[in-house]
């Protein structure tokens, strides 16, 4: 949504999840990274999400992946994590779900909604999810999650109680418009300056001040 402006993620594919993961890998010397999986690349059955996740793996060098669900993908958590996949699980808003949820909005504010996400919850940290992430959720029912699971929460718009927080870091510099949900809190306001930048650099060369001498080759001699 940041880098290609989609809507949501249901159109990205495997292969920008490919490139993305790979440039990351490339940059990266001691942090452990995580890919997602999209949308429709594990849902059809086990063996698909094993197909994709380990090429996930092999073509990024990352150290696992990610997928989003609960009860309904606690068998395809456990044959990925038997068969040496490492999974991070996903509960609450799913992003991948938007369509079928009726937006972008948090969860856990009904009983029965409660109910259903600490089962969700229970059911892929037993399958063998190392970590959860718990996005959109209200505070108290992320706070009792994060204490029901024995694995690591990580919060997105969930509970200061999770074992640790994510954000994007598009919204933590101020880079993303002036969308900025409840969760986001904006460490910087770079958007400005990036288009000031921007003005600035067009000016210049409209008006021939760059390039300047300082910033082109002569011959030697």
């Amino acid at each position: 949504m940041v880098v290609y402006g989609m809507e949501n993620t249901v159109s990205v594919t495997m292969d920008m999840m490919v490139a993305h993961g790979a440039a990351v890998m490339r940059a990266v010397q001691r942090s452990c990274v995580i890919v997602d999986l999209p949308f429709g690349s594990y849902q059809l059955s086990k063996e698909q999400a094993f197909t994709n996740a380990v090429r996930l793996m092999k073509e990024t060098g990352c150290d696992g992946v990610k997928l989003e669900g609960g009860e309904e993908m606690a068998e395809t958590v456990s044959f990925l994590t038997k068969r040496g996949i490492p999974v991070f699980g996903h509960v609450g808003l799913m992003p991948q779900l938007v369509n079928v949820a009726g937006g972008f909005r948090s969860v856990g504010h009904s009983d029965e909604e409660a109910k259903r996400l600490k089962a969700d919850a229970t059911a892929i940290a037993d399958a063998g999810a190392f970590a959860i992430v718990i996005e959109g959720t209200v505070e108290p029912l992320a706070h009792e999650i994060t204490t029901m699971v024995a694995v690591p929460t990580i919060g997105i718009g969930g509970s200061p109680a999770c074992d640790g927080q994510i954000l994007v870091v598009d919204d933590i510099l101020g880079l993303y418009g002036d969308l900025s949900p409840r969760f986001v809190k904006r460490y910087a306001e770079l958007a400005s300056s990036v288009s000031d930048a921007a003005a600035s650099y067009a000016q210049e060369v409209r008006s021939g001040i760059f390039p300047g001498a300082e910033h082109t080759f002569r011959r030697r001699g």
